[in-house]
């Protein structure tokens, strides 16, 4: 898993993220703490989490100050304790306080895509069944959400609208009129236009399953179907298509999803409905 701040992206958003919240500077700070005050700290979690962005929150406190001496004790991907140091830092106090809030802000949300990612990622492991994220996340944050996925141990769908061909009701509608019947069509259409892609179809029924099938798509997506519907599918898929379910599927409803023999489940509710976990950063001992 490389890191995300290898990422042009990854370091773009740091910046624009510090430009944001310190402005001309920390008025606070300024106001308020001696310019040659150094301080130690901490970042800990006040609840159980798997850990992401421990990376993000060093680059940000490097950028703020390159003198910053940064320790990740727990290493994104780890599973951390309540109370249990992620990373450990020394340096200007006011340094420290200007990175603050966009460190915390990035690996707060980053630690529950990757917390929730690991729970259904835990609950099909028998299965072997991959757990992918989708296009469903913060606008100009992908690369930290998808990251974050990947330190849950879940999988990455396409990244973004360029680099695979996935076919949706509204694709086939415009195309063709939504006929169920020419999927196999739409895939020929699709490989001669891209033939380097690889290429998925969403499919709401049997019928559209088979006719898609006839084209042989890498990938073929279950859209809100019933478990035996998906069962019915992978039977006529296999060794020609990969099967994705996909559709509002819950942590609840998961290991029934997977036990259908699908290749994968993605879910949106990774980066959209995630959420925070409470992170907090504490002083070690009196700034001096």
């Amino acid at each position: 898993m490389q890191d995300v701040m290898k990422s042009p992206q990854a370091r773009a958003a740091v910046k624009l993220a510090l430009a944001e919240d310190i402005g001309p500077g920390d008025a606070t700070s300024i106001a308020l703490v001696d310019p040659g005050a150094v301080a130690e700290g901490r970042i800990f979690p006040r609840v159980p989490c798997t850990v992401a962005g421990a990376t993000v929150a060093r680059a940000v406190m490097r950028a703020v100050d390159p003198r910053m001496k940064v320790e990740i004790l727990l290493p994104d991907g780890s599973q951390a304790r309540a109370g249990q140091d992620i990373l450990a830092f020394r340096g200007k106090a006011r340094s420290i306080l200007a990175a603050e809030r966009t460190a915390l802000n990035f690996m707060q949300r980053m630690c529950a895509t990757a917390t929730l990612t690991r729970k259904f990622v835990d609950a099909v492991r028998r299965r072997g069944t991959m757990i992918l994220d989708t296009r469903k996340t913060s606008p100009g944050l992908r690369v930290f959400e998808k990251y974050a996925v990947l330190c849950g141990g879940g999988t990455n769908h396409r990244f973004g609208l360029y680099d695979r061909i996935l076919m949706k009701d509204n694709h086939r509608r415009l195309w063709s009129g939504g006929d169920p019947d020419a999927l196999d069509k739409a895939v020929l259409a699709a490989r001669a236009a891209f033939p380097k892609l690889a290429v998925e179809v969403e499919v709401e029924s049997v019928r559209e399953c088979m006719s898609a099938l006839k084209a042989k798509p890498e990938w073929i997506m279950l859209d809100n179907m019933s478990c035996a519907d998906m069962r019915k599918c992978v039977k006529l898929c296999k060794g020609t298509s990969l099967v994705e379910a996909s559709g509002g599927i819950s942590l609840d409803r998961v290991r029934e999803v997977a036990a259908t023999g699908v290749d994968a489940i993605s879910l949106g509710c990774l980066t959209h409905s995630a959420g925070s976990v409470d992170l907090t950063l504490e002083w070690k001992g009196a700034p001096r």
